[in-house]
């Protein structure tokens, strides 16, 4: 089974995803840290690289084409990208939601932390992480729908959607890790990896 995470900014998706990965053992991949080197070997910023993303399809390919690779060679691993349920079909689909200052607040927290977020400058407020965030979303949007003719932020694209925005990262992972189990004990079919994995959940 492979499990593809999706969300808003600041919900908490590489967390999360990286936590499910580690519980299940399996190989962990993040299209968004993919875009932040790629962003970094050109002297940019994440939000400079998605500006031009909106002119060159070239910054998006080449994530897509590598994990649409990895849906078609691998199995048993989890991804988190924007894309990766559209890339990846048969993957079971986790979207993250978050009210949108609370996702503003833990970013600008995590910046004020030291977090290596490659975000973009001058991001020294919560409003002004909000506005970026906002930004973010609405490029997402055009550029997807221009690109490949999806919204990325439409929920029926998934099979499950987790609003985190009153709980906890370890709560959000109870509950995701609940989601997943039920999920593998619907495919177990007398499959004994599968059955192990979903003894490792308990």
């Amino acid at each position: 089974m492979i499990i593809s995470f999706a969300g808003w900014p600041g919900s908490g998706k590489s967390t999360i995803a990286k936590s499910v990965a580690a519980e299940l053992g399996w190989p962990y991949y993040s299209m968004g840290q993919l875009r932040r080197e790629a962003a970094k070997r050109r002297g940019m910023t994440l939000e400079e690289y998605n500006q031009l993303a909106m002119t060159d399809i070239s910054t998006d390919l080449e994530v897509d084409e590598y994990q649409s690779k990895l849906g078609k060679e691998q199995d048993n691993f989890v991804i988190d990208g924007r894309t990766s349920w559209h890339f990846i079909p048969q993957s079971y689909k986790i979207f993250l939601t978050v009210d949108p200052q609370v996702g503003a607040e833990r970013i600008f927290q995590e910046l004020q932390q030291g977090g290596d977020r490659n975000e973009g400058y001058n991001l020294n407020t919560v409003e002004a992480v909000l506005n970026s965030n906002y930004e973010r979303v609405n490029n997402d949007r055009k550029r997807y729908q221009q690109y490949f003719g999806i919204d990325v932020y439409d929920l029926a694209n998934y099979d499950e959607v987790v609003d985190t925005t009153n709980l906890t990262i370890d709560e959000v992972i109870a509950k995701v890790r609940a989601l997943v189990k039920e999920r593998l004990a619907q495919t177990k079919s007398g499959n004994w990896a599968i059955l192990y994995f979903i003894y490792i959940l308990n």
